[in-house]
């Protein structure tokens, strides 16, 4: 039985705490909503969740931890005992949360020592529906996460919170690349990709549609932020795509128009990314190379199996 139902937030922590802020409160388009000493809550104008980034200064750049929501208290509880039956390492226990918005949630490493966090019950924040040509992102969409042993680490997922397979990525040399997970009818909210270590992959953001997508695809290169991929158009999901990287090397995309599913009906598919059409249906973009594809190894995650401090 599936107890997750939604992504809600994914928190970095960085060391040049400033620059970071002034990027995602400025030029990504997120919305300040909090902010205490050295830590910053950031809301998407279009969402209800309190906010989906947080960043905290830190002395060396990690994941802090993905966030994702649960219907209820009681299926937070469910979801905490199953856990605990199953020898996960729990962090902390279901009880009170004390970030805006509150709520009820616990934490926990995953298969790679990532944190976890699972609540439910969280206020709904006071949120708008976007306007025409307004190119700042309505909701997070999805987050991708490096693992070395990507077929372990869809399976944790799977059997601990039911999450199930969209898709993956293939190649004829490399062999299978990439599994599309789900907690919901949206193709993928979450990725797990096959890199050289545990690592944040990237982070995507969903724009209101198309014109929005590229408003806001071009106003990043006219403020001189580095795009490593796109325009382009998945066929995995049939999101576009436009990748770019933050001020610490995070990589985190634009995108819009994620298929939804009919679950129900749904059979994965493995798609071979060695054909230009896969990874981008238009061929708009810049070909997917190695150097881009190391471009989001990114750095080794100092935060593995090391709680966050708050």
């Amino acid at each position: 039985m599936r107890l997750i139902t939604h992504l809600r937030h994914v928190d970095l922590a960085v060391p040049d705490y400033d620059k970071q802020r002034d990027f995602y409160a400025g030029v990504w388009g997120l919305t300040e909503v909090a902010s205490d000493s050295g830590i910053s809550f950031l809301a998407a104008e279009g969402s209800p969740e309190q906010y989906v980034v947080r960043l905290r200064k830190a002395a060396e750049k990690r994941l802090d931890l993905i966030s994702f929501g649960a219907a209820s208290e009681s299926d937070v509880d469910a979801l905490a005992e199953r856990l605990r039956a199953a020898d996960v390492r729990l962090i902390s226990e279901p009880g009170k949360l004390d970030t805006p918005g509150g709520g009820y949630g616990f934490r926990f490493f995953d298969l790679d020592g990532r944190t976890v966090e699972v609540s439910a019950d969280v206020a709904v924040r006071k949120h708008r529906k976007l306007e025409a040509k307004e190119s700042v992102p309505v909701r997070l969409s999805h987050v991708v996460l490096n693992a070395p042993d990507i077929d372990a680490t869809r399976t944790w997922y799977e059997t601990h919170l039911g999450f199930a397979l969209s898709d993956t990525l293939a190649h004829p040399r490399m062999g299978q690349v990439m599994h599309f997970m789900r907690c919901n009818p949206q193709h993928h909210s979450m990725a797990i990709a096959r890199g050289p270590h545990t690592s944040l992959h990237h982070i995507s953001f969903e724009l209101r549609g198309l014109d929005e997508y590229m408003y806001g695809t071009g106003r990043l290169l006219r403020a001189g932020v580095r795009m490593i991929w796109g325009p382009g158009r998945h066929l995995a999901g049939d999101n576009t795509f436009s990748y770019f990287l933050d001020p610490h090397g995070n990589t985190v995309e634009y995108t819009t128009e994620l298929e939804e599913l009919d679950e129900d009906t749904w059979h994965p598919h493995v798609h071979d990314f060695s054909q230009p059409e896969v990874t981008d249906q238009w061929g708009t973009a810049n070909p997917m190379n190695e150097l881009i594809a190391k471009e989001s190894f990114n750095d080794v995650d100092r935060g593995v199996f090391v709680a966050p401090p708050v």
